[in-house]
């Protein structure tokens, strides 16, 4: 009897492992797949994970410039040479005829080469930068002026037609780079010096019509003074080229790692020169640029 009981399960036994079986490889795949098929996630664009910034790179760029000249004192001292070892020059101050000059402005776009190198510590950037601009911004102002002044030598009209003007033609920086990497984000900012190239025009025509009485005589005397008459004029200065000035340059900007080996940046630059030629020269530009990065 119990042996018969036995015989007629085994069916169904047989009928329940079968069916077992394919849900029991089904689940072992799942979990095999679970493992093996995870996607795996891009690099952050932006900020998060880690970047090397340290390495050589070099690029270029364009920017918008505005250019700001203020003219010095130079004109005056001229004018005062001019008229060096006369009684005029010593009684007339002629220098503060041709004081003054507004300020002018020059603006338009501008493009760069940039060549540095980065050192990275921690999340601090270091590097050493060096570009070169093209400008070729201007300005020059040509004024007249004239005027009767007494002296004890007697009555001196004078005319005075004064050329002052300067052009930046290019100019280079070498600036030390100070950043803070955000992953592939690095905000920094810039200090060095500055060397520019230069033509300027610095120059005084002057002409002097002297009326005095002749101590011996008495007489009226009228004469254009030796070396100041319309045609042949007293002239002091001229037009020079390739003149160098030295400044200072600042900047600050963000710069953005594309990928490991571009990179793209937007950033503000100032550089003031010295004086050159009687002229101070500041410019402010907003420019980008790419690099490669090795």
């Amino acid at each position: 009897m119990r042996a018969g009981s036995i015989a007629a399960l085994a069916p169904v036994v047989a009928m329940a492992c079968t069916l077992a079986l394919p849900q029991g490889a089904q689940g072992a795949d799942y979990l095999r797949g679970s493992q093996i098929e995870q996607p795996v996630e891009p690099p952050p664009m932006f900020g998060g994970g880690r970047f090397d910034w340290s390495g050589f790179y070099f690029g270029g760029g364009a920017g918008v410039s505005d250019t700001k000249f203020k003219p010095g004192e130079g004109l005056g001292d001229m004018a005062n040479y001019a008229f060096r070892n006369t009684v005029l020059g010593a009684e007339g101050n002629i220098g503060s005829l041709v004081g003054n000059l507004a300020e002018k402005r020059d603006s338009g776009s501008t493009f760069f080469g940039v060549v540095g190198y980065n050192y990275l510590f921690d999340d601090v950037v270091l590097g050493l930068e060096v570009d070169y601009t093209r400008s070729g911004q201007n300005y020059i102002i040509n004024d007249f002026i004239g005027r009767r002044i007494t002296t004890s030598e007697g009555l001196n009209d004078v005319n005075i037609t004064t050329s002052h003007g300067a052009k930046l033609n290019d100019y280079a920086t070498a600036r030390l780079r100070m950043g803070w990497a955000y992953g592939r984000l690095m905000p920094y900012a810039t200090i060095g010096g500055a060397v520019g190239r230069f033509n300027t025009i610095s120059s005084i025509r002057s002409t002097w019509f002297l009326t005095r009485t002749n101590p011996l005589t008495g007489a009226t005397e009228a004469f254009y003074a030796a070396g100041y008459t319309p045609t042949n004029p007293s002239v002091v200065g001229g037009t020079k080229k390739n003149v160098y000035s030295f400044g200072l340059s600042a900047g600050a900007g963000v710069e953005w790692a594309v990928t490991d080996n571009l990179l793209l940046r937007a950033e503000y630059q100032i550089v003031r020169f010295a004086e050159v030629e009687g002229t101070t020269v500041t410019v402010n530009t907003a420019r980008v640029a790419a690099a490669l990065k090795f």
